[in-house]
């Protein structure tokens, strides 16, 4: 088969990715492998690509928004068929036996393994997932259109309960990428009143075609005090910007695995009267399974740019740009 591997972390623009020949990959015990029919492009496969998170694999695959076929059975496996179509999402495999695992946080497992981080993700014909960590999908939604679901979709998800938006409540997002453009339309779907702060004109009108009840520059203030707000954008400086535009009792969640600095917070002005500042730290499966489930009963959809496969460099690029609203996706264009 043919795989994208970053061969030396760097600038997407200098073409750190390789596309090269490799065996396709055996299912060990427990895992299906899975013919990729499309991935989504994630901001976190930039990280990997350009080395801001540090190397787990060498030369790894990256990719972890996975819609495939399945084509193999590794030994032990019995809930799953040949032919069944799966998704595989950013969480690999936890231990299941630290204490976080017991007491349902397995998204903090300190063993926990990641798709296109610790192992070959979806920038591939061919990859591998846990049985136990892989999702069925919804018959009725497309390849493309499921992709950016199983990780801009699902930690958004989980970024918005950290956020801890009341019912009917006023929730601000910073940068309006894949992942806010999904979280935006759940909340929508739960009467929030939404408000969009983030840089490119492009994103602001989605924003706004989606039901957003203003649309700004990411460091502008809202036009009303926030209950709730989640930072998308890997932006440090946005931090206290953000804290100031929540309102008494407000909570800011962090969604990203990567953020640049964050500035010395005044008290008075950022922290005081109780707010709050918290991380998201991936996922659990149940963040996953409850996320697709109210995505087909809300109709949550992507807006989404396709790429072939074979031009996964292009994609990483023009995410890095901005160069588009919404997730790109790829589709197997080398099957």
């Amino acid at each position: 088969m043919r795989a994208w591997t970053v061969e030396r972390p760097g600038p997407v623009e200098a073409d750190p990715l390789r596309l090269v020949e490799r065996a396709v990959p055996a299912p060990g015990a427990g895992e299906l492998l899975v013919r990729v029919r499309a991935c989504g492009v994630c901001r976190t496969d930039l990280h990997v690509t350009e080395g801001d998170l540090p190397v787990h694999r060498p030369g790894v695959t990256p990719g972890h928004e996975v819609v495939g076929e399945v084509t193999g059975l590794g030994t032990g496996v019995a809930d799953f068929a040949v032919g069944d179509r799966v998704g595989a999402a950013w969480l690999r495999r936890t231990d299941g036996t630290c204490a976080y695992c017991r007491r349902g946080a397995e998204n903090l497992c300190p063993h926990s393994e990641y798709t296109g981080w610790d192992a070959d993700g979806g920038y591939a014909e061919y990859t591998t997932v846990p049985a136990d960590f892989a999702y069925r999908l919804p018959g009725a939604v497309d390849d493309v259109a499921l992709a950016p679901l199983l990780c801009a979709g699902i930690i958004g998800y989980r970024a918005l309960r950290r956020a801890a938006l009341p019912p009917g409540g006023r929730l601000g997002l910073y940068g309006f990428g894949g992942s806010a453009h999904l979280c935006a339309q759940v909340a929508l779907a739960e009467g929030a009143t939404v408000h969009v702060l983030t840089r490119g004109a492009e994103a602001r009108r989605l924003a706004l075609e989606l039901g957003a009840a203003s649309a700004r520059g990411a460091s502008e203030a809202p036009p009303e005090p926030l209950d709730s707000a989640v930072l998308f954008a890997p932006v440090g400086t946005l931090v206290p910007v953000a804290l100031r535009a929540l309102d008494r009792g407000g909570v800011l969640a962090v969604a990203g695995i990567h953020l640049s600095d964050v500035p010395a917070l005044n008290y008075e002005r950022e922290l005081f009267y109780e707010r709050e500042l918290r991380s998201v730290t991936s996922n659990t499966r149940d963040d996953g399974r409850e996320f697709l489930a109210l995505a087909e009963r809300h109709q949550v959809r992507a807006t989404t740019h396709a790429y072939p496969l074979s031009e996964a460099p292009r994609a990483l690029r023009d995410l890095k740009a901005g160069r588009f609203d919404g997730a790109a996706v790829l589709v197997n264009d080398l099957s």
